[in-house]
């Protein structure tokens, strides 16, 4: 199906870009390029993702959604090149009201560990997340996004269980392009038993299942620019750093995604 286009003024956050859903029912790939530094305590150097997330509109509400894939390249000691895990599951729409621009989902995905043990991948029984997500036009030109989710590991033991909530701000200077900012908290609910990297844990893109993580927070924060070269694709670009003091396996990220829609 079509993806709904409804709501063609909103663009898609572009952070935490494998649990921050866009509440919209929508049939598209998205291109992902990831250049992420790790804080010298944690080895340093750089980690790089290339990674392509499908979604397909089942029905009106109902979508598929594979959010996570990719090819790791690294230079930090801890973490080689390799095979990302796989994660994919469904998201339904929950209320949508396209006269106010409001919506409301909800999803549920499984991370399958196919990926490589070398990338810090493919460790445990798989992840499973637990979201909702909305969106809310605000005057004109104005939209904002917030998600929320749990991801609940079925090892507890190979890895921590983490709660997040996501939030994006955007504004339209022409019609097509945009400015965004957009803010990430993440807490570490539950950890696991892993003492490789003992109080360190990996955020957004690993979940090392780490000792003495439990009630950590970390907070980043971003900017970036939307360009929309037509009416069905988004070409974005963001730069994130930590806002807290505890930075983990992030020490700086710049994002950018191209997405073609239809």
């Amino acid at each position: 199906m079509h993806s709904d286009y409804c709501y063609n003024d909103f663009i898609s956050p572009m952070t935490n870009p494998v649990f921050f859903e866009d509440p919209r029912t929508l049939s598209e790939i998205r291109f992902i390029f990831i250049h992420h530094n790790v804080p010298t305590a944690a080895g340093g150097n750089d980690v790089q993702l290339v990674a392509a997330q499908v979604r397909a509109a089942l029905t009106e509400r109902l979508s598929l959604v594979a959010a996570k894939d990719g090819y790791i390249m690294s230079d930090n000691p801890f973490i080689e090149d390799g095979w990302a895990d796989i994660a994919v599951g469904l998201k339904y729409n929950l209320y949508a009201d396209p006269h106010s621009q409001t919506l409301l989902s909800a999803g549920v995905s499984y991370e399958l560990p196919v990926g490589s043990t070398r990338s810090l991948q493919g460790n445990g029984d798989g992840e499973f997340h637990l979201y909702v997500t909305g969106g809310k036009q605000l005057g004109c030109d104005w939209h904002w996004i917030s998600g929320a989710g749990l991801r609940v590991p079925a090892d507890s033991g190979d890895e921590s269980q983490v709660f997040y909530w996501s939030n994006h701000l955007d504004r339209r200077l022409t019609d097509r392009t945009y400015f965004l900012a957009e803010l990430n908290w993440y807490h570490w609910v539950n950890e696991g038993e892993q003492t490789a990297l003992a109080g360190v844990e990996g955020g957004d893109l690993f979940n090392l299942g780490s000792t003495d993580v439990a009630g950590n927070d970390i907070v980043t924060g971003a900017f970036g620019l939307k360009f929309k070269p037509r009416c069905n694709q988004e070409l974005g670009v963001a730069w994130e750093v930590p806002l807290t003091d505890r930075r983990d396996l992030l020490d700086n990220r710049l994002t950018v995604d191209w997405i073609i829609r239809y």
